[in-house]
């Protein structure tokens, strides 16, 4: 899990965060999530996605997840797999909303995917995301009724 979402994390164009994770702090992080799923294959973890609520109190019954696949196992419909089992989960967890705060603009594949699902944009964000390579992109925020 850790190697998959340290490639998405170095790539630099879809996750905010900036610092990979070791081992410990890995451990860490997946532990703290609300819910964490794993897609496997024969040769293992070639995908994931964490749940947790995306804020507290009486906006506590929105969610937030995030998702990585394998850059080698990406097309074969893995995502969509994860983001479907999401869908079910979160519900399932007591959320009411599943809110994507910050798609990066240029990640049509994912954009495409969260469409033909059911989720709905709500606009977007002039340069909400800084690119590895420092320039930036818009950001769309996405949510589904659960």
């Amino acid at each position: 899990m850790i190697k998959i979402w340290n490639e998405v994390v170095d790539e630099g164009t879809a996750f905010p965060q900036e610092e990979l994770l070791t081992e410990q702090t890995g451990a860490d992080f997946f532990a703290a999530q609300t819910y964490c799923a794993v897609a496997v294959d024969e040769n293992g973890v070639c995908g994931l996605y964490i749940l947790h609520p995306n804020n507290v109190g009486r906006c506590g019954h929105i969610c937030n997840a995030s998702y990585a696949v394998s850059s080698e196992k990406r097309g074969l419909h893995i995502g969509e797999a994860l983001v479907s089992d999401c869908l079910v989960q979160a519900k399932l967890h007591g959320f009411g909303v599943l809110q994507f705060n910050a798609v990066v603009a240029t990640n049509v594949h994912a954009r495409h995917l969260y469409e033909r699902l059911g989720f709905t944009q709500l606009g977007t964000i002039p340069k909400g995301f800084r690119l590895k390579s420092g320039e930036y992109e818009d950001i769309c925020p996405y949510y589904h009724e659960l």
